[in-house]
């Protein structure tokens, strides 16, 4: 069967805001489709069998997962299942998820678990209580509201209501008590461990030592998460934090490199050109061009 690939153009307003909301009361049949931006699915009520992957996994009232653009998924069995979907444009909304990323639950919901889907068979996935699910409505109605009025000042006011659904299903799965998404969030503590102390030394026996795992199995455990050894996901996040340090302050840039956990400019700057394609004067000047 072929796989349809849903547009943006054709789900979000024209106006291009990166925020929409889609309720399904219930789901009608819809073949194999992907996304190009994602999808945050939150099931209300009834049941019903996710597809993705040529694999199947049951759902009922109180699942919440994240749909990548690129993977092909859709429904079957459906016994008047009912969802709603979030969708969103990550790189085109206008916030700041650091804070977030403190959060093992985030880590676990928007990273982990699409990546361990099939591994775990979906049985690491987010389940809210009855009352949970009653909290989340809320929000997602405000959320809703906002979107549907469009009145002045709607598109900081959506933002905040979306920042508040994602950071209270976080704190969710924070919560979970199933041993495979605490397996999910030992993982998740060694990420924001690393969000929190990106500048200072991080020594692997740490994460580790975090995760209860051996150094070598959290090695192959964190690599199979997040498609990087730890070392390499750090030195990624160190060199994104002097991205923005570099688009934002004056500051010089071997101070930036120290600030964000290099000892060695000359390092910092093979690493960033590596990564990023240009040195780090080229990357400010180049920003500071498209600025005017």
């Amino acid at each position: 069967m072929a796989v349809r690939t849903l547009r943006t153009q054709d789900w979000f307003h024209p106006d291009g805001f990166p925020i929409a909301v889609e309720r399904r009361d219930p789901q009608p049949p819809f073949g194999p489709h992907a996304h190009a931006f994602r999808e945050l699915v939150i099931v209300t009520g009834g049941r019903g069998l996710h597809v993705t992957a040529g694999e199947s996994w049951p759902l009922a009232a109180g699942d919440v997962f994240v749909i990548s653009g690129s993977r092909p998924h859709h429904y079957r069995e459906m016994e008047s299942l009912c969802l709603i979907n979030l969708l969103y444009q990550p790189r085109r909304i206008h916030w700041d998820p650091a804070d977030l990323r403190t959060l093992p639950g985030y880590h676990a919901l928007f990273t982990l678990e699409p990546a361990w889907r099939s591994r775990h068979a979906f049985r690491s996935r987010l389940h809210l209580t009855p009352e949970e699910l009653g909290t989340v409505l809320g929000y997602v109605d405000r959320l809703d509201e906002e979107l549907r009025t469009r009145g002045p000042g709607f598109g900081c006011m959506a933002t905040a209501w979306f920042m508040h659904i994602v950071g209270y299903l976080s704190r969710c799965y924070g919560r979970a008590k199933n041993p495979d998404s605490r397996a999910l969030l030992r993982i998740a503590k060694t990420i924001s461990h690393l969000e929190t102390h990106f500048a200072e030394e991080v020594r692997l026996d740490t994460l580790a030592r975090i995760a209860y795992m051996s150094k070598r199995n959290f090695t192959r455990a964190f690599q199979a998460a997040t498609g990087r050894s730890p070392i390499a996901y750090l030195i990624r996040l160190r060199l994104n934090k002097a991205a923005t340090l570099l688009r934002r302050v004056e500051d010089p840039v071997t101070e930036i490199a120290f600030r964000v956990g290099f000892n060695d400019s000359n390092y910092f700057t093979r690493q960033f050109r590596q990564v990023l394609g240009m040195s780090p004067r080229e990357y400010r000047r180049q920003h500071r061009q498209l600025g005017r």
